[in-house]
């Protein structure tokens, strides 16, 4: 079974804190940056890094999955997973510093079906979460100029 690995980066207007305070906050900074693919999201235990259960639907193309995720820290401060035990994925966020600025990294990792399954995924997969991470990470810069003051860029979506 062969492993796939989806992944966008970006350097974000704002410390590495404050980015990975964001992602960390389940009960309101994390919901407050997900793209409109993602709906009826819960915490069903903690809110606050490790240890916390989330519950989401996930809209890709015109399929609706229904999930459940484990986060944990593996790095406190600088990489958060949610575990998806269903499907066997792993959602990575890294944050790493850039000066006044920092590096975030998502990446989703699972292994590939068999047959034709597996490699209708292997193709869509890719071509779905890219922009979907691609949406996520213009919610965090805006949100990061936003913090700051500075206006959002004009890629960055709505106001």
């Amino acid at each position: 079974m062969a492993r796939i690995r989806v992944s966008a980066e970006r350097t974000i207007p704002a410390p590495a804190e404050a980015v990975y305070a964001l992602l960390a906050d389940y009960r309101d900074g994390h919901p407050s940056i997900l793209p409109p693919a993602f709906s009826d999201f819960a915490v069903l235990e903690g809110g606050s890094g490790a240890g916390t259960r989330i519950r989401f639907k996930l809209t890709l193309g015109s399929r609706t999955q229904e999930t459940e995720g484990i986060v944990a820290e593996p790095e406190t401060g600088r990489v958060l997973t949610e575990t998806y035990p269903r499907d066997n994925s792993v959602t990575t966020f890294t944050v790493d510093p850039e000066g006044d600025a920092s590096r975030l990294r998502i990446e989703t990792t699972w292994d590939s079906r068999p047959g034709f399954a597996g490699l209708v995924g292997r193709f869509l997969a890719p071509r779905l979460l890219k922009p979907l991470y691609r949406d996520e990470l213009d919610r965090i810069e805006a949100w990061a100029r936003q913090r700051s003051g500075q206006e959002p860029l004009a890629s960055s979506g709505p106001r």
